[in-house]
């Protein structure tokens, strides 16, 4: 399997869950790794800040850079990528995870919450992605990855939560399109969505708490699917929409059992959203 070692990796939403296990596998590699979240104070309820997990990279043999970030404000955005690329000499690749979630359709939607999920999701990943294009252009490795599902347009999926299907859609739909657009940099742009359930905060507090760990994987497969895609050939892939079992799958890896959280329950896993 090919490395991340001395590679610049630009994380949003590194702080914890998905993002953090990204940070951590990459640092395994020996990877620079950019830590940027809105975490730099400690929840009550929740672990983790861009500190914590720079700790963590350091321990885990790569080289940290937790810079606060709010993806929403473009200034920040362009700031926090000049920093990365002063500081380790360039950027490599730009993972936009970084996300807000809402369950709800259309009639209880406040336009406040609207407005929230559109800029962290889609409206961030455009952001992100043209501050760190000049940089991009620069390295023989580039990538984007966008954490967003393949679009599926079918009614059950859009009926309850249409506004959040926008936000997540939109990600995917200009990743592909800079896929397209950024070909001929050779910058390689794909999106990454869990088959499953991941066991985060965020499926705790929003899916129906601590019991859905007991249908979920751990965030270690969507690091390791990460991994696979970020070290692939400088053209080999680009333009997709991979699941997590995908992505392993491309490089043989197809047992996938040791990442449920019960591997007893390894057979009984909740398809993630927007899967039929």
């Amino acid at each position: 399997m090919s490395s991340l070692n001395g590679r610049t990796i630009f994380i949003t939403g590194a702080s914890r869950g998905i993002g953090r296990a990204i940070a951590l596998r990459a640092a395994r590699d020996g990877a620079n790794v950019v830590i940027a979240a809105k975490s730099a104070e400690p929840h009550p309820k929740l672990s983790g800040t861009i500190f914590s997990v720079a700790e963590e990279v350091t321990a885990a043999g790569g080289r940290a850079l937790p810079l606060q970030l709010d993806v929403r404000d473009e200034d920040q955005v362009r700031a926090a990528m000049a920093k990365a690329a002063e500081t380790f000499g360039g950027i490599d690749a730009l993972v936009n995870n970084a996300g807000a979630i809402n369950l709800m359709g259309v009639e209880h939607t406040p336009a406040k919450k609207y407005d929230l999920i559109q800029a962290v999701n889609h409206r961030a990943t455009f952001l992100c992605a043209q501050a760190a294009l000049p940089y991009l252009k620069q390295s023989a490795h580039a990538h984007i990855l966008s954490l967003s599902p393949p679009v599926n347009m079918a009614p059950h999926w859009l009926k309850p939560f249409a506004p959040y299907a926008v936000s997540k859609y939109g990600m995917t739909i200009l990743t592909l399109g800079m896929a397209e657009e950024f070909r001929d940099y050779g910058i390689s742009c794909n999106t990454l969505w869990p088959a499953t359930y991941i066991a985060t905060a965020a499926v705790e507090v929003n899916l129906g708490g601590e019991a859905t760990a007991e249908v979920s994987r751990k965030p270690d497969i969507m690091a390791d699917a990460a991994h696979a895609i970020l070290t692939s050939a400088r053209g080999e892939l680009t333009g997709q929409s991979l699941l997590d079992e995908q992505a392993l799958a491309r490089i043989g890896i197809t047992d996938l059992r040791h990442y449920a959280c019960m591997p007893e329950n390894a057979g009984k896993l909740q398809r993630d959203f927007f899967l039929d």
